[in-house]
């Protein structure tokens, strides 16, 4: 796989959908991201923990939206 043939130490697998998303390319495609300690590849975003009682209502979005 992508580990052994380049010898990284991890992965990041980066899906973005719609134009917010920063996706420019409007079909499915997905970045295989090879990583290195010390690589100054930043990915940011706000991984404040978000409450039990949002998170279920969106779990209860999701269920309804798959019916």
């Amino acid at each position: 796989g992508v580990r052994d043939v380049s010898g990284c130490e991890g992965l990041n697998l980066v899906q973005s959908h719609g134009r917010a998303a920063g996706q420019d390319v409007f079909h499915f495609h997905l970045h295989i991201v090879p990583r290195f300690a010390g690589d100054n590849i930043i990915l940011n975003w706000d991984n404040t923990p978000t409450s039990s009682e949002k998170l279920s209502q969106i779990a209860a979005g999701l269920r309804a939206s798959l019916n």
